[in-house]
C-alpha cells in the first residue's frame, strides 16, 4: 500500500519558499487538498494525499507545483535548482561572519562592522565619513549591502557617509540589476532560437498537416522579461535620520532606487514586567532577526534641546512647497488651516519629510514631462517651450520673459514638471534628540538533523517523505500514524548573533545596564559576544565596567579611541604620501599617525601599560579585519586582521632610480642660480601656502580623496576651498593636534563651488572642529543673530571676530539651516553668505547676502559694512562667476590686501568670464579631470582637459597654475607631454549667460529641476552648447582671440616657460613661491609610478594600484560576469598602452612644463 503523507505548517519562524516547479513522478498516485479541499488528478490513482498550508508571512499567491493532466514534466530550470541549493544551505546552517571594517582613527572618525552571508550583507554601526575608502582598502564590497543599522546618535560624526554610501548602493543595485537584465535577455533570446530550431526540425520530420501539429509553447519576449532584483535600500537609525535625509533634497536625486528608513524612538518607559513582554524582533527578514534598542542619557528631557515646536495650529504642505504641487495629491489634500492637536501636527510634519524622502530617491518624475501653464505664470529662470501649430513639434521659446522687465504675451507655454523634492522649498522644523540606537541581531533559526533510529521506528523511508519532513511538513506512514518533525528532528537551535551597542558619553550607561532585553531569553538566546562602540572615556565608567565582568559568559569586543590606535587607515594613500616625502620632504609630510595605543595621559605608549592591559579575559579591543564567525561554529579569527601600515617597510620598496632622478632634482634646486631664480620671482604673498586635502573627482578613491584645498595666507588667515567627504580627516593626517587647533582659530571663510555631493559632504564636521575649537569654551551660547540685528547694524556683530563665512548658494546655506535642526554644529556662529555672480558690467562686484542684507566687498554701500567684511574674513575682494559644469556652479577668485590673487575653478569646463574676473592671478587652482585624448569625455561630463586648464591660465596671465581634481578612473599622475606652447590654447570656453538680476536673488528649484535634467545622462548634446534664454547654458564655442576681441580686456599673453605649472597630489603642501620646484620633481614622480604599475603587473593585481575601477568590483559574481570581465581587462589594457605611450613623451616633460 502507498504511504499518505500530510504536508502541515512547521513550527520554526521562519522556512524558505518550496520550489515553484516540482516533479511528482516518483509518486504512483496522487491528489491534492488545497485550503482543505481535495483536487483529484487524472490519471493517478488517489491513494495518498496531500495537504500544503502556506507558510506564515508569506505571499497569498499560490503557486501551482503539480503538472496538469497529460502535460509532461518539466525539469528542474537552473534557477530552481539554485534555490534548491541555498534552502540546502539555509536548512544546514549557512555561513556567516561579522568582520570589523572600521575603528576610531583620525581619518575613521566611527566604528563599522560588516555582517556577511552567502547572499546578502549589513552594515552595522557608523557610517561615518571615509567608510567607502576604508572599505575599499579592505576590499569588503559594503555596496552589496541592502540594509544599514545605523548606531549612536544622528549626528554628523555617526551618519556624514550616510548619504554617499546611499548613492553608491543605488549606483550598484542599478547596475546590477541592468547586468542580469541584459543576461536574462540573451538567456531567453537563445532559448527562442533553440525552441524555433527544433521546431523546424520536427516539422520537416513530420507527414502531418501544419495544422496537426501540436503546438510549442512561446515563451514571453525579450521585453517583457523581468529580473527579479529587489532595489530597495533600508536604513535603520534613530530619531530624526528622515530630516537629516530629507535636508539634502537639493543636491540628491536618483530615479528607481527606493528608500526605506526605520526611524525607532527612544525616551518611553517600559510598563509591562519582562516576563508579559512581546518579544517579537522589531525587524527580521530570511537570514536575521533584529531588536532595535534606543537608549536615552540622564537628564533626557534637559538634553533634548533643539528649535521650538511648531505652534498647535495645523500647517499647509504648501507652506513647506513652492512651485508645483507634487502628484501625491491623496495626501496634500488631508492639509488644512484647523487647529488640530500637537501629536497630529507632528505626524504630518513627518509625511512631508518622508514624502521628500521618497521623491529623492524614487520619483517617477522624468525630464520629458512638460506641463503646460500661461508664459505670465512661469517662475523664472526656466527653460520654456512652445508647440509648433502646424508641425506640432517642439521649440523653445526665445520672447520675451516674464522677468519683471518686459510685459509678456498671453499664451500658454511648456515648461518641465517640477522635481517634486525639490519644490519643497523647506522642511518643517524637528526637535533635537539624544537617542542612541544600539542592536541585538540573531540569524534565523537552523532546522536540526535527523534522528536515524526515530525515522526506522516510524517506518519513514528515504525518499519524498523524509524530504517532506525536512521541509517542515507532517507525513503519514503506511501504518496510517502521523509523523510530524518534531518526531524525527533534533530541536531546532537558535541562531547565533552578537549585541551591537553604542554608548556615545557615559550618560547612556545607566539606561543600557537597566535594559530588560538582557533579562529576556526570547532576545539572549544564541547571543555570543558584545560589540561596543564607546565614546571618549566611557571605557573608563565603573557601571559598565561591572557589567560587563558581569556578562563573563560573552565575548566582549570594544572599539574605543582609549584603546584602539590611529593608525593609517587608507594606507594607499598613505603608501604613496610616504614615497613622495622620499623623494620631496619639503612638499610631502609622513602622515600624523601612532601605531600604539595612546595612554590615558593623552601621549601614545607601549600597549602594555594601557587600558588593554586591564580588559578581563574574556574581552579584547576592535581591529581592522578581526572576523566574528557566528555560523556553522561561533569564534573568533584573526586571519583577516590587516597590520598597521609601517613607514619604514614602505621606504625600502623606493627603487635606486626614483632616489637618483629626486637626488638630481633637489641638487638643481638648491644651487646658487636656482635660488638666485627663485627669490626674484616677484610674487606677491610667496609663503603662502597651498595644501591639497582631496585631488579627486566624483567618488573617493583609495589614492585621492574628493575635493578640498586649503589657503593659509600669513597675516590674513586660512580659506578652505570645497569641503569634500573627510576633509576633516585628511586636515588630521597633516596636522598634529596643536597645529590643527592653531589652523582652525585662523580658519576665516569656506568657499563651496557647487552643490555636488563630493564638494560639500565634509562642511558640516569641519564646521563643528571650528565650533568646538573657537567656541567651546564659551560659558554662554550666543544666539543666532535676528534679521532686526542684521538689519540695524551688521557691522557690529562681525565686531568679535569669532564668526566663520560660509560663502556659496544658496540652497547650500539652506541645507545648513535644515541640518541645524538635527545638532549643534555651530550654525549659529556662522555667517552664511548667498553668493550672486557678477555681470558683464561689473567685473569686480560681487553681491553676498547674509539674511538679505547685502554685505559684498564692493557691493555694500555702507562703509562701515565694508571695512567689518574686509577685517573679518581678512580678504579685500572675493568675486565670483556662474560656470558651466550645473546648476549654481560658480568660479571665484579671492584678493587680498598684500595683493596676493587667487582663483578657484570648481568644476567647469573652460570659461571666458573665469578669465575675466582672475586676470593677473598669482596662482590659478583648476580642475583637470580628463586627459587630452579624453575631451569628449570632459565636453559630456561639463569638465576640463589638462590643456583646456593651462589654456584658461594663459587667458587670464596667472603666474602659476595648480591643477587638481583628477579622474579617479585613470592613472594616478597626468599626461604632462602635451602641454606644449602650440597645443595650449582656450578653444572650448563655455560659459552661462548674465543672470538676470532681479530673478537669480529669489531663485527658484524649478531652475535647478531644469538644469538639472539637461545634465542627467551626461552625453554631449546640441542643447549643452546653445544659449538658454532665461537659464544659465553653454555658449558658442570661441576661440582666444574671439575671446579676447570680445569684452576681455588685453591680457598679457605670457608663455608656458613663464607660467610654473604644478601637479597636485593628496596631502601635498607648496608655498607660491615654491610652486616652480614642483616641475624639477616630475621625473622622479614619473619613474615612480612607473615602477608601481609595472610591480602591479607582474603581480597580476594592476586594477588595485593603476585604477580604481569600482564598476569591476561592482558587477563580479552578478549575472553577465563574464562579459564585464572582459570589459574590465579591456579597459585596462588601453590604460596600460596609453602608459607606454606616455613613456615616450617622458623624455619632452621638462622643457613642456
Amino acid at each position: 500500500m502507498n504511504p499518505i503523507f500530510l504536508l502541515q505548517s512547521s513550527f520554526s519562524l521562519y522556512r524558505p519558499a518550496l520550489p515553484t516547479t516540482r516533479s511528482l513522478s516518483t509518486f504512483p498516485s496522487l491528489s491534492i487538498r488545497r485550503e482543505n479541499k481535495e483536487i483529484p488528478v487524472p490519471n493517478l490513482a488517489p491513494k495518498f494525499t496531500v495537504r500544503r498550508v502556506k507558510p506564515a508571512a508569506k505571499s497569498s499567491k499560490s503557486s501551482e507545483l503539480e503538472p496538469k493532466a497529460g502535460e509532461k514534466k518539466i525539469e528542474a530550470s537552473e534557477e530552481e535548482k539554485r534555490r534548491t541549493k541555498r534552502n540546502r544551505a539555509f536548512d544546514a546552517g549557512m555561513y556567516s561572519y561579522i568582520q570589523f571594517i572600521t575603528t576610531p582613527t583620525s581619518d575613521t572618525p566611527g566604528t563599522a562592522v560588516y555582517l556577511h552571508f552567502d547572499d546578502k550583507r549589513y552594515i552595522i554601526g557608523n557610517a561615518h565619513e571615509g567608510l567607502q575608502r576604508a572599505s575599499l582598502q579592505m576590499g569588503a564590497k559594503v555596496f552589496r549591502s541592502k540594509d544599514l543599522f545605523l548606531t549612536g546618535r544622528t549626528e554628523w560624526q555617526s551618519n556624514g557617509g550616510l548619504l554617499g554610501m546611499i548613492l553608491t548602493i543605488a549606483d550598484a543595485t542599478k547596475a546590477s540589476a541592468a547586468s542580469k537584465a541584459e543576461s536574462a535577455r540573451v538567456k531567453h533570446e537563445g532559448m527562442r532560437k533553440r525552441r524555433e530550431e527544433e521546431g523546424q526540425r520536427k516539422k520537416r520530420k513530420s507527414d502531418a498537416k501544419s495544422d496537426a501539429s501540436p503546438s510549442q509553447a512561446t515563451p514571453p519576449s525579450a521585453s517583457t522579461q523581468s529580473v527579479e532584483e529587489n532595489s530597495t535600500v533600508r536604513v535603520h537609525g534613530g530619531p530624526n535620520l528622515t530630516h537629516m535625509l530629507a535636508t539634502a533634497r537639493s543636491f540628491i536625486f536618483r530615479q528607481d532606487a527606493p528608500l526605506k528608513v526605520f526611524e525607532h524612538i527612544g525616551g518611553q518607559k517600559e510598563i509591562l514586567d519582562n516576563a508579559e513582554r512581546d518579544w517579537e524582533p522589531t525587524w527580521s527578514d530570511n537570514r536575521i532577526q533584529v531588536w532595535a534598542m534606543p537608549i536615552d542619557p540622564l537628564g533626557i528631557s534637559e538634553l533634548n534641546e533643539g528649535p521650538k515646536p511648531d505652534s498647535p495650529l495645523k500647517r499647509s504642505l504648501g507652506e513647506f512647497m513652492t512651485g508645483q504641487r507634487p502628484y501625491q495629491k491623496e495626501i496634500l489634500d488631508q492639509w488644512s488651516v484647523l487647529p488640530i492637536p500637537p501629536e497630529d501636527q507632528k505626524e504630518r510634519n513627518q509625511q512631508t519629510r518622508e514624502l521628500a524622502v521618497s521623491e529623492m530617491f524614487s520619483s517617477a518624475w522624468h525630464s520629458g514631462n512638460l506641463l503646460e501653464t500661461p508664459l505670465r505664470e512661469v517662475k523664472m529662470p526656466a527653460v520654456v517651450f512652445v508647440r509648433d501649430g502646424v508641425t506640432k513639434e517642439l521649440a523653445r521659446y526665445d520672447g520675451p520673459m516674464p522677468d519683471g522687465t518686459t510685459p509678456v504675451p498671453d499664451i500658454n507655454v511648456l515648461v518641465r514638471r517640477g522635481w517634486p523634492a525639490a519644490l519643497i522649498d523647506h522642511l518643517p522644523p524637528t526637535k533635537r534628540s539624544s537617542t542612541a540606537m544600539s542592536y541585538i541581531i540573531r540569524n534565523q533559526k537552523t532546522r536540526g538533523k535527523f534522528r536515524p533510529a526515530a525515522l526506522d521506528e516510524r517506518n519513514v523511508p528515504p525518499g519524498p517523505l523524509r524530504a517532506a519532513l525536512a521541509k517542515g511538513f507532517s507525513v503519514q506512514s503506511s501504518d496510517g500514524v502521523t509523523v510530524t518533525p518534531d518526531m524525527v528532528l533534533e530541536p531546532s537551535k537558535e541562531g547565533p548573533g552578537v549585541a551591537v551597542i553604542d554608548l556615545p558619553s557615559s550618560d547612556y550607561v545607566h539606561d543600557l545596564v537597566n535594559r530588560s532585553e538582557w533579562r529576556a531569553e526570547t532576545v539572549m538566546s544564541g547571543v555570543g559576544a558584545v560589540v561596543w562602540i564607546l565614546g571618549p572615556g566611557v571605557i573608563q565608567d565603573q557601571t559598565l565596567l561591572k557589567f560587563i565582568e558581569g556578562q563573563s559568559g560573552l565575548q566582549h569586543i570594544i572599539s574605543s579611541p582609549e584603546i584602539c590606535p590611529d593608525y593609517l587607515s587608507m594606507t594607499a594613500a598613505a603608501s604613496m604620501a610616504i614615497r613622495h616625502n622620499q623623494i620631496d620632504p619639503t612638499r610631502y609630510a609622513i602622515p600624523v599617525h601612532s601605531n600604539v595605543v595612546p595612554s590615558t595621559s593623552g601621549k601614545p605608549t607601549d600597549a602594555t601599560e594601557t587600558l588593554v592591559q586591564a580588559l578581563p579575559e574574556h574581552c579584547q579591543p576592535a581591529r581592522r579585519g578581526l572576523t566574528l564567525q557566528l555560523a556553522p561554529k561561533f569564534g573568533l579569527t584573526e586571519a583577516a586582521l590587516v597590520p598597521p601600515l609601517n613607514p619604514a617597510l614602505v621606504l625600502r620598496e623606493i627603487s635606486q632610480d626614483v632616489l637618483k632622478l629626486s637626488q638630481a632634482a633637489r641638487k638643481e634646486i638648491s644651487s646658487p642660480a636656482f635660488q638666485a631664480q627663485t627669490l626674484s620671482q616677484n610674487l606677491p604673498s610667496p609663503d603662502a601656502e597651498i595644501i591639497c586635502l582631496g585631488t579627486g573627482s566624483a567618488l573617493p578613491s583609495q589614492h585621492r580623496n574628493v575635493s578640498a584645498t586649503l589657503l593659509r595666507v600669513p597675516g590674513c588667515g586660512s580659506y578652505l576651498m570645497d569641503c569634500g567627504e573627510n576633509t576633516l580627516g585628511q586636515l588630521k593626517r597633516m596636522y598634529t593636534a596643536p597645529q590643527l587647533a592653531e589652523l582652525l582659530q585662523d580658519l576665516k571663510l569656506i568657499w563651496i563651488s557647487h552643490l555636488h555631493a563630493d564638494h560639500h559632504l565634509g562642511l558640516t564636521s569641519v564646521i563643528k572642529a571650528w565650533y568646538e575649537e573657537v567656541h567651546g569654551k564659551d560659558e554662554v551660547k550666543r544666539p543666532k543673530p535676528t534679521i532686526m540685528e542684521l538689519m540695524l547694524d551688521p557691522a557690529k556683530i562681525l565686531e568679535d571676530g569669532k564668526r566663520l563665512f560660509i560663502v556659496g548658494h544658496e540652497h547650500m546655506m539652506r541645507w545648513l539651516e535644515e541640518y541645524s535642526s538635527v545638532e549643534d554644529f555651530g550654525y549659529n556662529q556662522l555667517v552664511p553668505l548667498n553668493s550672486f555672480p557678477v555681470t558683464r558690467q561689473a567685473l569686480d562686484v560681487c553681491s553676498l547676502e547674509w539674511d538679505g542684507v547685502e554685505v559684498g566687498f564692493n557691493a555694500s554701500k555702507d562703509p562701515k559694512i565694508k571695512s567689518a567684511v574686509r577685517k573679518a574674513t581678512g580678504l579685500s575682494n572675493l568675486v565670483s562667476c556662474p560656470v558651466s559644469h550645473c546648476f549654481g556652479a560658480q568660479a571665484a577668485s579671492f584678493t587680498f590686501p598684500t595683493g596676493f590673487k587667487f582663483s578657484y575653478s570648481g568644476d567647469t569646463r573652460p570659461s571666458k568670464r573665469f578669465a575675466e574676473i582672475g586676470k593677473h592671478s598669482t596662482v590659478l587652482l583648476h580642475e583637470a579631470t580628463f586627459d587630452d585624448e579624453l575631451k569628449s569625455d570632459a565636453i559630456a561630463k561639463k569638465h576640463s582637459t589638462t590643456s583646456e586648464a593651462i589654456g584658461v591660465g594663459l587667458a587670464m596671465g596667472a603666474r602659476r597654475v595648480i591643477l587638481t581634481h583628477f579622474s579617479q578612473r585613470y592613472q594616478k599622475i597626468p599626461s604632462m607631454g602635451t602641454l606644449e606652447a602650440r597645443s595650449v590654447k582656450l578653444e572650448d570656453a563655455e560659459d552661462v549667460d548674465d543672470p538676470v538680476e532681479e530673478s537669480t536673488r529669489l531663485v527658484k528649484p524649478q531652475a535647478l529641476i531644469d538644469h538639472f535634467s539637461d545634465t542627467l545622462d551626461e552625453k554631449p548634446s546640441q542643447t549643452q552648447t546653445e544659449s538658454t534664454p532665461g537659464l544659465p547654458s553653454a555658449s558658442p564655442t570661441e576661440t582666444l582671440a574671439e575671446i579676447t576681441a570680445s569684452n576681455l580686456s588685453p591680457i598679457r599673453r605670457i608663455q608656458p616657460n613663464e607660467m610654473k605649472i604644478g601637479v597636485a597630489f593628496d596631502y601635498m603642501r607648496v608655498k607660491v613661491g615654491d610652486i616652480m620646484h614642483l616641475e624639477k620633481f616630475t621625473p622622479a614622480l614619473q619613474e615612480l609610478y612607473k615602477e608601481i604599475v609595472d610591480e602591479a603587473k607582474d603581480k597580476r593585481s594592476a586594477k588595485e594600484v593603476f585604477s580604481d575601477n569600482e564598476d569591476h568590483a561592482l558587477k563580479e559574481g552578478q549575472a553577465g560576469k563574464v562579459e564585464n570581465l572582459e570589459k574590465g581587462t579591456k579597459g585596462q589594457m588601453a590604460e596600460h598602452e596609453s602608459e607606454e605611450s606616455r613613456e615616450k613623451e617622458k623624455e619632452q616633460m621638462s622643457a613642456a612644463v
